[in-house]
């Protein structure tokens, strides 16, 4: 039987014992792989050519879940651009273990929802609250009472009538469409709910098709190029529903009145493929770059899944896949081998190398499979990192490091975030200009840079004749 996966995609206790590291490493290391993931999809097409069946999508919408008011939005167009048959099930989201920070994620996802909408050409109300528990069942008994195609039809609009909290549209609507009492929405939910559990997931939002899962908008992308690769796409046109934003580094250059607080984590794969970018980001966009690392979280008491660490893993791959990245060797540092670097960073940092120090563990445990745990493998660390391995030893022990740690994550709760990488954008009064969570948000991060240069230099043009 595998390891217990937690974190971010590793192992359960917190400093495992050399021989459980190895094998969960090798597990992670597996999962990880491209040759994987492309034996999973020839495997799933030729099932599907033996067993005469459609390409079937499934898609899983939780009706109080932002990221799926974001998601319901693009269901025509997926079915207009490609030849599948697409099915809607209604689940009752993470819980548990899959849910670690449930009051804080209602927070940030309608914050975050509001911030990245715009740029998906989707809407979203720019100061959204949770909607009420009384329009949220009042549109689950909708939902649960349509057929297939009804719900695949009426989702956008049932959507738009909940994230309005409008209550009269919504009765309206379930007296239209004959809304089902709540016994049995509970039912279809529940039916839903043991699908996905079924299938391998866990959280609302998800598209799965043949073995794979993609979440919302941002993973869609990864979905509409496997169709198109299986020649499913109508017309001759490459054009994504859901494209990937680019990271745009420029024009404009900041001259440090910016600050941009990353907040990493060691034991972080999300982190490992996004954090040379981040560097080079702040280097090209002028902003001064803070690094606020953070304990990995199961080594702050945060138990994550074993499902939800093996998607973290095999979605961090794809991701590096897309970046054109070489990724996914892995020795997991959990435990001691973070701990060690982390005591060597205010040293680093006092010679002008922390970025470097962690640049190099994130190499050497993401991308190399080398043992960081071990005094040969950070003695590589520390010196790729242009630093002497002979001082460095001199500071293995040193705990002052952690108060310090301690303050950078409570100040990522403060912004009601709790997963990395992270990033805070503040202007040169210290104000949030955006907070924004994962790998898969630093287009955000560069595109909210150049709004504020370019709004700052017409300002600058009004004043000056």
């Amino acid at each position: 039987m595998a390891p217990k996966f937690e974190d971010q995609g590793g192992i359960a206790s917190s400093n495992p014992s050399g021989l459980v590291r190895w094998i969960g490493s090798r597990v992670t290391t597996h999962v990880a792989s491209q040759k994987r993931r492309q034996n999973l999809w020839r495997r799933a097409e030729k099932q599907r050519v033996k067993n005469d069946e459609p390409h079937q999508v499934h898609y899983y919408h939780q009706v109080d879940d932002p990221y799926s008011y974001l998601a319901a939005q693009l269901l025509d167009a997926i079915c207009a651009n490609y030849k599948i048959e697409l099915q809607v099930h209604l689940v009752a989201g993470p819980s548990g273990d899959n849910s670690p920070e449930p009051i804080l994620l209602q927070k940030y996802s309608c914050y975050d929802c509001a911030a990245v909408a715009p740029h998906y050409g989707l809407k979203f109300p720019s100061k959204a609250d949770m909607p009420s528990a009384r329009n949220v069942d009042v549109a689950s008994r909708l939902l649960a009472g349509m057929s297939q195609p009804q719900r695949r039809e009426l989702l956008p609009l049932v959507c738009d009538a909940l994230w309005e909290n409008s209550s009269a549209r919504l009765e309206q609507l379930a007296q239209r469409y004959k809304a089902c009492d709540q016994a049995e929405a509970l039912e279809v939910i529940g039916q839903g709910t043991a699908l996905q559990t079924q299938q391998g997931h866990y959280s609302g939002a998800m598209f799965y098709y043949a073995g794979e899962w993609y979440w919302g908008v941002d993973r869609l992308y990864h979905l509409e190029e496997r169709l198109s690769g299986l020649g499913l796409r109508r017309g001759d046109g490459r054009k994504l529903v859901a494209p990937r934003p680019k990271i745009d580094l420029g024009p404009r250059c900041d001259s440090g009145s910016m600050t941009l607080e990353f907040y990493p984590s060691l034991r972080s794969p999300y982190t490992s493929i996004i954090f040379d970018r981040t560097l080079a980001l702040a280097e090209a966009s002028g902003v001064r770059l803070v690094l606020r690392p953070v304990l990995p979280m199961v080594m702050r008491g945060v138990s994550l899944s074993r499902t939800k660490g093996l998607y973290i893993i095999a979605d961090a791959a794809r991701e590096a896949h897309a970046l054109g990245i070489e990724w996914g060797k892995i020795f997991d540092p959990i435990g001691t081998p973070v701990k060690r670097a982390y005591a060597l960073f205010p040293w680093a940092q006092t010679n002008n190398k922390g970025a470097e120090l962690l640049s190099s563990f994130l190499h050497a445990a993401w991308f190399e499979g080398v043992n960081t745990g071990s005094d040969r493998g950070l003695r590589k660390v520390v010196e790729r990192a242009g630093l002497d391995w002979k001082e460095a030893q001199a500071h293995l022990a040193d705990t002052d490091w952690q108060e310090q740690f301690e303050s950078s994550r409570q100040t990522m709760y403060q912004s009601n975030i709790w997963g990395v990488p992270a990033y805070r954008l503040l202007d040169g009064d210290g104000k949030e200009l955006l907070v924004s969570w994962g790998q898969d948000r630093l287009w955000l991060v560069a595109r909210v840079i150049q709004e504020q240069l370019r709004s700052a230099l017409e300002q600058h043009e009004r004043l000056v004749p």
